[in-house]
């Protein structure tokens, strides 16, 4: 495919709130826009750079821009994946080729890939970390959402949960410690995960100093999300995990991310399809994951001010609109 023109901008969408982990906090979601064109018509796709993968809007934005000489003179989706690693320049480029490819076929990308979308999908809600009481009032305020996912950070993450579990007694909860636990804490968290009823716990340990998942039991599955990217990072987790948390940011876009989910399945791995904090622009793509996945997190626009227009539609908790007129076809 020759005389693509690339172009790339970063965009800024305002968080309701605050949006807090255990690495920090946020008031915004900067993400970077990229649009390719061919005869007239254009593709879509964002990424939102990490900081945790020694990423900054600017430096996706050079590296995206740098590409453009390329793929005007016919560097494709299947050349991009050798021309840059997984992360999030890849990805805004791969996902903005996916929807043009689409549109230039006149089909949609499901019908390119052959993954169907189910057509309610349920989602993590998110409750930022904060104080047992506040969590709990967060919760509160969504206790018709099914599945609520809580971000931890150590200290203090039994009173949190438990001060959730009573607020919301009927929800399923999964956990995030975001690299936040003490080796020495490890047994007892999960176990008290256990008796309150959480069914994932994600990512306890830093991601270079995982190996001690493998030494304690697991009566909550473990899901790793730092300590997995693209395809290379997978055979890494030997016996460490029951599953993985696939983002396209970390997989460098939608073409690895589905190899990723159908080489994690032949290992027995279970799937989380998750997001960084982004538009509707992001979600749409990993959207066409969810029906290979355990577990759905895709509640980016959710967290957001004020989503794109046309973007995914959302009721308590379950996304039954796909925002195809936006992305995908």
């Amino acid at each position: 495919m020759s005389g693509v023109v690339l172009a790339a901008a970063i965009e800024r969408f305002g968080i309701a709130g605050t949006f807090a982990i255990s690495r920090g906090s946020k008031h915004e979601a900067v993400v970077v826009h990229v649009t390719l064109t061919c005869d007239g018509i254009a593709g879509h796709g964002e990424c939102v750079p990490y900081a945790r993968y020694g990423e900054t809007p600017e430096g996706v934005l050079d590296t995206i821009l740098g590409l453009a000489p390329a793929i005007e003179a016919g560097l494709d989706r299947q050349g991009l994946q050798a021309a840059l690693p997984p992360g999030a320049a890849r990805n805004g480029i791969d996902c903005a080729f996916w929807d043009l490819e689409a549109r230039l076929a006149g089909t949609s990308v499901a019908a390119l890939t052959g993954l169907a979308v189910p057509p309610k999908v349920i989602s993590a809600y998110t409750i930022s970390l904060d104080t047992p009481e506040a969590m709990a009032e967060s919760a509160r305020r969504v206790s018709d959402y099914p599945l609520l996912k809580l971000k931890l950070d150590g200290a203090g993450d039994h009173e949190r949960i438990a001060a959730v579990r009573a607020a919301v007694p009927n929800a399923r909860l999964i956990v995030d410690a975001n690299e936040a636990w003490a080796v020495q804490d490890l047994a007892a968290n999960i176990e008290a995960c256990r008796k309150l009823g959480v069914e994932l716990v994600e990512q306890p340990l830093p991601a270079d100093a995982d190996t001690t998942l493998s030494t304690v039991p697991h009566p909550v599955p473990i899901c790793a999300d730092e300590s997995i990217h693209g395809l290379s990072s997978l055979a890494m987790l030997n016996s460490r995990y029951e599953a993985i948390n696939i983002k396209l940011d970390k997989t460098g876009g939608l073409t690895e991310a589905i190899a990723l989910a159908h080489a994690a399945r032949a290992r027995g791995l279970r799937l989380m399809v998750g997001c960084m904090v982004g538009t509707s622009l992001s979600m749409a793509p990993a959207l066409l994951l969810c029906g290979l996945a355990d577990w759905v997190d895709l509640d980016g626009p959710l967290l957001l001010q004020q989503d794109r227009p046309g973007g995914l539609s959302y009721a308590a908790g379950r996304i039954i609109g796909a925002g195809a007129e936006m992305w995908g076809g």
